[in-house]
């Protein structure tokens, strides 16, 4: 077996976008593990698990940015539907032929719309705090009461855009070492929220467009389709807390996926954050079980 390699690239899907990614792994298996980050987020909140797993012995392990996020840069529509369309550009291209997506929160609602689209592609999902738009709670339950209002700001957004009037620069952002600083923060400070820390518009807003962090929190309070009908084994990550949304209205409704199996940490709403490794070794031990 080849030792695992590296590769950070740029890919340009079918109508020009250029999406970027980490690619890591054997590179002569056919198989991959694609992860999939949350709203207003990157793929370096991968980084961590993907130094440290064991998977990527046997699988190519795949850190996307979504579109309009880090290193995939876009100022147009944003929607599911179209990151789960770019995924498909990035497997067909690798000629990968299982695929296993692992998802947080936001990435997990693009999980699952990749399964509902592409049913036939999917060997498995592994669905990290996934939320819902009716099981939603604090600032994103206000949104989803007032979508009508960010759709005004997001119209206004895309005609200054147009004018030239946008931030064109923005500073890369590390999640790896975010994490990694806020674990010691907190093992510091015990008493402190984990969501103060990470559901802050201002800072995101720091490291993306506003057009596109509004998009992000029109697409998380979207419902999300008919999840029943996702056929492929699932994986469902449940933190014990309940930053987002209720965890008990979460647990009923991923349970209307047939082939679900649920296991839970005891966390807030950010495992990679505050477990990684326990988070890491459920993902290992039941992708392992897929093979």
């Amino acid at each position: 077996m080849s030792a695992p390699q590296h590769e950070e690239q740029q890919l340009k899907v079918r109508d020009g976008a250029a999406i970027g990614m980490r690619l890591t792994g054997n590179n002569q298996a056919r198989r991959v593990i694609g992860m999939i980050h949350g709203m207003a987020s990157n793929r370096t909140r991968w980084d961590e698990f993907i130094d440290n797993t064991q998977l990527k012995r046997a699988w190519n392990l795949l850190a996307v940015d979504l579109r309009g996020h880090n290193q995939s840069p876009w100022y147009g529509r944003i929607t599911r539907s179209k990151w789960a369309s770019d995924l498909y550009d990035i497997f067909t291209a690798g000629q990968f032929e299982q695929v296993i997506l692992v998802g947080h929160s936001m990435g997990a609602q693009v999980a699952m719309q990749y399964a509902m689209q592409h049913r036939d592609l999917i060997h498995g999902l592994v669905l990290i705090d996934p939320v819902f738009d009716k099981n939603l709670t604090g600032m994103l339950a206000l949104a989803r009461r007032t979508k009508y209002i960010l759709w005004l700001i997001l119209m206004f957004t895309w005609v200054f855009n147009r004018l030239g009037l946008r931030k064109r620069c923005f500073p890369p952002r590390s999640l790896r070492d975010l994490d990694i600083a806020t674990r010691q923060f907190l093992a510091e400070h015990p008493e402190q929220d984990l969501a103060s820390l990470y559901m802050s518009p201002v800072e995101d807003m720091k490291y993306m467009p506003l057009a596109n962090y509004i998009q992000d929190i029109l697409e998380v309070i979207r419902p999300i389709g008919p999840i029943e009908t996702i056929a492929c084994p699932v994986l469902v990550l449940l933190s014990s807390g309940a930053s987002m949304s209720n965890v008990d209205k979460n647990v009923s409704i991923v349970k209307t996926i047939p082939n679900c199996q649920i296991h839970y940490i005891e966390a807030d709403h950010w495992l990679l954050t505050e477990k990684p490794a326990e988070a890491r070794q459920a993902i290992e031990d039941w992708c392992e079980a897929q093979q």
